[in-house]
């Protein structure tokens, strides 16, 4: 009789009030290792790697003319909008046609998108109720296995009342919901989201992570082969990269704090950079895929989202030379200006996706075991079309996932292109397996 055991050890670096999950590092026994035992056949082991889901999402459409993909692997061929993930070709799948049902025929903006994660229904008025999320799904179930149940982050403060459809806008503003009542809290200061990543609360925070745990870090260089002493001195590296950044931020925080209560007044009310956000955007959005990197990394957790705009954003972009607000900006999606929104949102998710590629782990990468999502709420924000969604994935979850493909639902018939079936599908790999999710109760064929 054959016993299989999976024992899923991680490897910690131990400090002064801190501990540091590392990578995979091929010299240790980390988590990830399946040991097998049989009856008279001594152990063997193979490793084995966590799944990992984020979703990125853009509101209120991208510019229609630019957004396709043809062929398969290395030879496809990517719209302008998408040509950021060129890189990315064999690992990605450009997926079309598919669509929220309940997000069509409810009218504009709110109704679009506060079910973009859940495909539920949601209800008029002073109550909210819709459905949980398939990220919080996913939370649920990796939740008691890593220190973080998920990460739900935001670029964009959320916003307070209702729309003129009756709708409240706090759909506008959040895509994570851990109930059918409840937004999940998200959080838009990148140096809060780090602190909560590696414990870093109270004075704490007037000391490097790595200087917390210097000393366990150099008895564990001495014991690892010399290739891993590379990746552990680039792991390292870029923690204190990004803790950095953090700190410069986490001061702007503070500066905003006491101006706020100097004045009498919310920091959430002001905008940025008053409020302590970043005032660059690009700044604000890189370190916040930083930190799902090392998320994912570091298996603090395996589940995020991260809401890089919110549907009716008043985001601006001097950098791209558009002098139009987002929202305002997507009512002429087909014109120049907005193309070049829609490619800079896709340029996060190919950002994300390289770092994630950039770190080994076994024969792959992280990337490869992971599943990224970059889903929007409308195909056109000039005419408010919800009947299909823009749609992106990045990684194959450990070989679960076929990627270097162009995926066309359009003429599949409604039945068969529901986003909740595609979430099913997803469920499945990610071994939670579901009879329902949504207004699905069967897998998207093809997927």
């Amino acid at each position: 009789m054959i016993h299989d055991s999976r024992i899923n050890r991680r490897t910690v670096l131990h400090g002064v009030g801190v501990a540091m999950a590392l990578p995979w590092l091929e010299s240790l026994s980390v988590w990830g290792e399946e040991i097998i035992v049989g009856q008279g056949s001594g152990r063997s082991a193979r490793p084995t790697f966590p799944k990992r889901f984020a979703a990125m999402f853009m509101g209120n459409g991208i510019n229609p003319k630019h957004w396709w993909a043809k062929g398969a692997g290395a030879e496809m061929e990517l719209s302008k909008s998408l040509e950021p993930l060129a890189p990315l070709k064999t690992k990605l799948n450009v997926v079309g046609g598919l669509f929220n049902k309940h997000a069509t025929g409810v009218g504009i903006h709110p109704g679009q998108t506060g079910n973009i994660l859940s495909g539920a229904a949601l209800q008029k008025g002073a109550v909210l109720r819709g459905g949980i999320s398939v990220d919080q799904v996913l939370a649920n179930r990796f939740g008691e296995e890593t220190a973080m149940p998920s990460l739900v982050l935001g670029c964009e403060q959320p916003i307070t009342g209702y729309h003129e459809t009756n709708f409240s806008m706090a759909y506008s503003s959040h895509i994570s919901w851990q109930d059918a009542n409840s937004p999940v809290p998200m959080e838009v200061y990148p140096s809060l989201a780090f602190d909560s990543l590696f414990d870093n609360q109270g004075s704490k925070r007037t000391k490097s992570i790595l200087d917390r745990v210097k000393e366990h870090a150099a008895h564990l260089s001495r014991q690892v082969s010399s290739a891993d002493q590379v990746k552990l001195d680039e792991y390292l590296t870029s923690v204190r990269e990004v803790e950095k950044r953090v700190e410069r931020m986490r001061d702007e925080k503070t500066t905003a704090d006491t101006n706020a209560t100097n004045r009498g007044r919310s920091t959430i009310t002001m905008k940025r950079p008053d409020n302590g956000l970043p005032e660059d955007i690009r700044e604000h959005m890189r370190l916040m895929g930083d930190i799902i990197a090392l998320a994912f990394q570091t298996d603090k957790t395996r589940v995020a989202t991260l809401l890089l705009c919110r549907d009716l954003s008043g985001l601006f972009y001097p950098f791209l030379d558009v002098r139009t607000a987002h929202h305002p900006a997507s009512h002429d999606d087909e014109g120049d200006d907005y193309e070049k929104v829609s490619r800079y949102y896709v340029s996060q998710l190919a950002y994300l996706a390289t770092r994630l590629n950039q770190m080994p782990e076994g024969e792959g990468t992280v990337l490869d075991n992971s599943c990224l999502m970059f889903v929007n709420n409308m195909w056109s924000g000039s005419k408010h079309d919800s009947s299909k969604v823009p749609l992106l994935l990045a990684g194959g979850l450990g070989g679960t996932l076929e990627t270097g493909r162009v995926l066309d639902f359009t003429k599949s018939g409604d039945d068969h292109r529901k986003l909740c079936s595609l979430y099913l599908s997803l469920l499945d790999r990610m071994d939670l397996k579901l009879p329902k999710f949504g207004d699905a109760d069967a897998h998207l064929a093809g997927l």
